[in-house]
């Protein structure tokens, strides 16, 4: 369990040997910032080149501080400049320019353990500018607001927290492939352009070439009207494509952006985003899929805080969630950490067990607000009973058939009075919704029969029921919407700060 987070000066590493050994003997390449602070040279008062972004400038009477930062690492590198009167004035440094300095490699006097030492009467030496930056450049070393970095699409990514947060997603992913490849999975790549609509909530973004010839108005379209002869929607899960897969594969996943058309700007929505999906055959009880998913999120975590405990590796929490030490927010990361890692199985109530916990505690019994059977738990609801009633992940499962889409067969205990469907979500404290997921109608006739029940297009449906027609198995699945992972275990509030460039209701700068 994590107890402190260790931010200390970085040890040397005999796993580091081999980058030692690769980019000295020539790759290339010109090491990072990451390298030299990690790997080091062979000695000190070596002779080293580092390129970068000026983060920070200090000048004093005898020495001059620049901190240069390239976004491989947290850390910045110190270049001590000698002669600073005369360096400053001439070059005229500013932060946010790109420079190289070719300087000499020494202990440092101050909290890292390696600095470089620039010194123009040395002809060895050498600090140029590569990029200016005007004076209005926005990203300076004082406090702003994520909100504001957000009117900098292509420069909000040079600060250290945000900067982190992409590394974080980076070792996420790593984390991600490491965990299904471990479990014989294969990963694939559905296709983002679809003709289905999964979710069946109409929210999609349709696909139209302008190079063709619309129809005039008042005339239906026809095949030829439609860039692939018919309509066509960027895709808000691959689920009914990856089952294909899966059945050909045995378990299948993806990481793929997905889209939604839905008119929502809030801290945990986003027009495109990334979602983790994953299907698995030859499995038949829901329980199966929970706790696949409940190892899937420990798992991820517990490497999570392994390395944050681990000073010695590289930059430890600090690289990975950047430069926000103040205590609440560590101790926000360390209880959701810890609140993940707890040593009990998380719990799993249905969800007529969690309308009844709502109207009777919640609600303490009043009928103001009271929910019907039938009703949408809503996000306040799922936080409440995540973060306040379970204080835990928490599993809500059997969900009415009427707020789920077609392919999910019924429930286990199914009752025709109240009828429900095998599926469950994941709610987090803070968040709501992570994970959501079913089991999947393997039965052909139960297929059709809940497809025509609820009027749709049958014959458009052709190639995903041929699975059922062609050697079914039963199988399931699950969707899990990764920026609001990272959002969660990084406690940043927005997931648009966690996606490179979000795009939102009446937003995409570039």
């Amino acid at each position: 369990m994590l107890n402190r987070l260790s931010v200390t000066k970085t040890g040397p590493l005999s796993s580091l040997a081999r980058l030692q050994r690769a980019y000295l003997s020539g790759t290339g390449l010109s090491p990072t910032i990451k390298e030299l602070l990690l790997v080091k040279p062979p000695a000190v008062d070596s002779t080293v080149v580092a390129q970068g972004h000026i983060r920070s400038i200090r000048q004093g009477k005898s020495a001059g501080f620049v901190d240069v930062s390239d976004g491989s690492i947290h850390s910045s590198l110190n270049i001590v400049v000698k002669n600073p009167l005369e360096v400053f004035s001439k070059l005229q440094l500013k932060v946010g320019q790109s420079i190289a300095v070719k300087g000499q490699w020494v202990e440092s006097q101050g909290t890292q353990e390696y600095e470089l030492v620039y010194n123009s009467n040395d002809s060895s030496h050498s600090l140029s500018v590569i990029g200016d930056v005007p004076e209005s450049y926005p990203i300076q070393k004082k406090a702003t607001t994520y909100q504001n970095l957000r009117n900098y699409p292509t420069l909000r990514h040079r600060t250290s927290t945000l900067a982190s947060i992409l590394r974080f997603r980076s070792y996420m992913e790593a984390k991600f492939f490491e965990f299904f490849n471990s479990r014989d999975f294969v990963k694939v790549v559905p296709p983002l352009i679809t003709s289905s609509d999964c979710e069946g909530a109409g929210e999609q973004f349709v696909v139209e070439s302008l190079a063709k010839t619309k129809a005039p108005i008042g005339k239906e379209k026809t095949p030829e009207d439609y860039f692939f002869g018919k309509a066509t929607y960027m895709t808000v899960s691959t689920q009914l494509h990856l089952e294909v897969l899966a059945l050909s594969l045995n378990r299948a996943w993806t990481l793929t952006p997905c889209f939604r058309a839905e008119d929502s700007n809030t801290n945990r929505h986003l027009s495109e985003f990334w979602m983790l999906e994953a299907e698995i055959c030859y499995i038949d009880d829901l329980e199966q899929l929970t706790a696949f998913t409940e190892e899937m999120i420990r798992y991820v975590t517990k490497d999570l805080v392994a390395k944050a405990e681990d000073s010695l590796t590289t930059g430890g929490a600090v690289d990975l969630i950047g430069s926000r030490f103040k205590k609440e927010d560590i101790e926000i990361m360390k209880g959701r950490w810890n609140s993940i890692l707890s040593e009990e199985k998380w719990p799993s109530i249905t969800y007529t067990e969690a309308i009844e916990i709502i109207n009777r505690v919640m609600n303490k019994g009043r009928s103001k607000n009271r929910l019907q059977w039938g009703d949408s738990i809503q996000t306040p609801h799922e936080k409440w009973l995540a973060g306040e009633h379970f204080k835990s992940p928490l599993f809500i499962t059997d969900y009415p058939s009427g707020e789920k889409p077609f392919y999910m067969p019924k429930s286990k205990n199914f009752d025709p009075a109240r009828p429900t469907v095998a599926c469950y979500d994941l709610i987090l404290p803070e968040i709501g919704e992570l994970v959501g997921g079913s089991m999947r109608e393997h039965n052909y006739e139960n297929l059709i029969a809940e497809m025509k029940r609820r009027d749709m297009n049958i014959e458009d449906m052709q190639w995903y029921l041929s699975t059922r027609i062609n050697g079914t198995v039963p199988h399931g699945g699950f969707g899990m919407g990764f920026e609001r992972l990272i959002a969660y275990l990084s406690a940043m509030e927005n997931v648009k700060d966690v996606i490179p460039f979000p795009r939102v209701p009446e937003s995409c700068q570039c």
